[in-house]
């Protein structure tokens, strides 16, 4: 077996698992992963995102952060406000996300994606691009769990000209089941491929896309596009159960509150229930002294060891797609878990805060595990649990993904159905408040993951059934 992709969308996992099977490595493999991506998880994702890869290769791990920037270097005022949006997720979840022009941030995608081919692939741009034009211009179903994410974002792509017509091309957002069709991103795809990354930060797009976010009172210049670049950086490390486990470090926070929870698990003992969970977390929240994060995740292992976890996300969107470029812009500036000490504050150019997270786990400098997750503030209790299952507990990743997640934050323990019952009747006993969900939901993330077997070198993957995730084998 050549190889194991996991993603968000069925369409992005075959992406990757064809690269694999045409004899390209992980990192092409979650490259056509992500471009895919781009055309059937539009809303998480995109030419105008930000992301992290974390790949193993040669014995050694390595971090790439693309993850958005804050603008500002070319002093443009800002002349217009956030817009604020409620989002309802179910009867009883509503946050407000802030949107518009002056929400964007300065993208990464583009750069990213090609800093990891010239440093890891194996083939060119134009193949591996192939898959995601034809996704674009000629369309897929909407599935079910798009379907919601559409619905749920409705109120954000309604507001402007563009995202309006894009979602809602008859008058009413897509359906399940109906086809999504995005032929701007289709031919901003093939200039990518053609082109390479200079259209995005120095050419026509980076002007249109700047031109259009001061016309409307953001503050996204040229010269913050012109000064962008992918940074490498080496991972934050934790053992845990004779494994070392390589996350996202500084200036991301959830790769360190990952590290620290497993650190403070190594000490507390085997999780035999909840009650381990919630001090870890607990501890990591004090550490520290959200709710749809729109991210997606893929994970993608080849059968030479090389692995990649990585994490793109478009916050829940601006609503801004740039006309004449196929890129809808980020909100980062906008997203108030990214954001603690008040909108506007990050110094123009550096990076916004992020929770994502892709993370490797070795067992003797072999890979067993990658994985991710979307999910905001859940993306490190996500990761945590899935990570506890697969290392201690024994679970293949697809079992350790589909099982009941909790959350402690804020002095509240969220559950899933299938948690301990007994053990959250005890943390009620002692004070502590506990909701109960009716169902799983993407509230908990959605966690992507590739393992190999380290006896038999057999490989395995699994997608999150709150995110509609997808395995596909090469």
């Amino acid at each position: 077996m050549p190889g194991v992709v996991a993603a968000g969308h069925p369409e992005s996992a075959e992406a990757g698992a064809a690269v694999l099977r045409a004899g390209g490595n992980a990192v092409d493999a979650a490259v056509g992963a992500v471009l895919a991506s781009f055309a059937v998880e539009s809303p998480l994702t995109g030419f105008g995102a930000g992301g992290y890869m974390t790949v193993h290769a040669r014995g050694e791990t390595t971090v790439l952060d693309f993850f958005v920037a804050a603008p500002g270097l070319d002093g443009a005022p800002r002349t217009a406000e956030l817009a604020p949006v409620d989002v309802v997720f179910d009867a009883e979840t509503v946050q407000t996300f802030y949107v518009g022009p002056v929400s964007c941030g300065v993208p990464g995608t583009p750069a990213g994606l090609t800093e990891a081919l010239r440093r890891f692939g194996s083939m060119p741009l134009g193949e591996l691009v192939k898959r995601a034009i034809r996704l674009a211009r000629e369309g897929a179903p909407v599935n079910h769990e798009q379907a919601y994410i559409l619905a749920i974002l409705a109120p954000i792509h309604e507001r402007l000209p563009g995202t309006r017509e894009l979602y809602a091309p008859q008058g009413r957002t897509l359906r399940e089941g109906e086809t999504f069709r995005f032929p701007a991103l289709a031919e901003a795809l093939e200039r990518f491929a053609a082109e390479g990354v200079v259209p995005f930060y120095r050419g026509e797009v980076a002007a249109a896309l700047s031109d259009f976010v001061v016309e409307h009172g953001g503050t996204l210049g040229r010269g913050d596009l012109a000064a962008y670049a992918a940074i490498e950086r080496p991972p934050v490390r934790a053992r845990f159960r004779g494994t070392e486990v390589l996350t996202n470090p500084p200036p991301s926070a959830g790769g360190t509150l990952i590290v620290y929870s497993l650190d403070r698990l190594e000490q507390l003992g085997p999780v035999s229930g909840p009650e381990q969970l919630i001090a870890a977390m607990d501890a990591a929240n004090a550490h520290r002294a959200d709710l749809l994060g729109s991210t997606t995740h893929i994970s993608a292992i080849d059968a030479d060891g090389m692995c990649v976890a990585v994490t793109c996300s478009n916050g829940s969107g601006s609503g801004v797609l740039v006309p004449g470029t196929g890129v809808i812009l980020n909100n980062m500036l906008g997203e108030e878990d990214l954001n603690p000490g008040g909108f506007h504050r990050i110094a123009p150019g550096e990076r916004v805060p992020s929770m994502m997270s892709p993370t490797v786990v070795l067992r003797d400098d072999e890979v067993i595990l990658a994985l991710g997750s979307a999910g905001s503030n859940r993306i490190r209790s996500a990761i945590l649990q899935t990570v506890v299952r697969v290392v201690e507990q024994g679970m293949g990743p697809q079992d350790a993904i589909a099982a009941p997640r909790l959350h402690s934050e804020a002095g509240l323990v969220q559950a899933e159905p299938g948690i301990d019952e007994a053990a959250l009747a005890r943390l009620e006993a002692r004070g502590v408040p506990v909701a109960r969900r009716p169902e799983i939901n993407l509230f908990f993330g959605g966690v992507q993951a590739v393992a190999r077997d380290p006896e038999t070198g057999a490989l395995s993957g699994g997608g999150d059934p709150r995110r509609g995730g997808a395995v596909a084998y090469a």
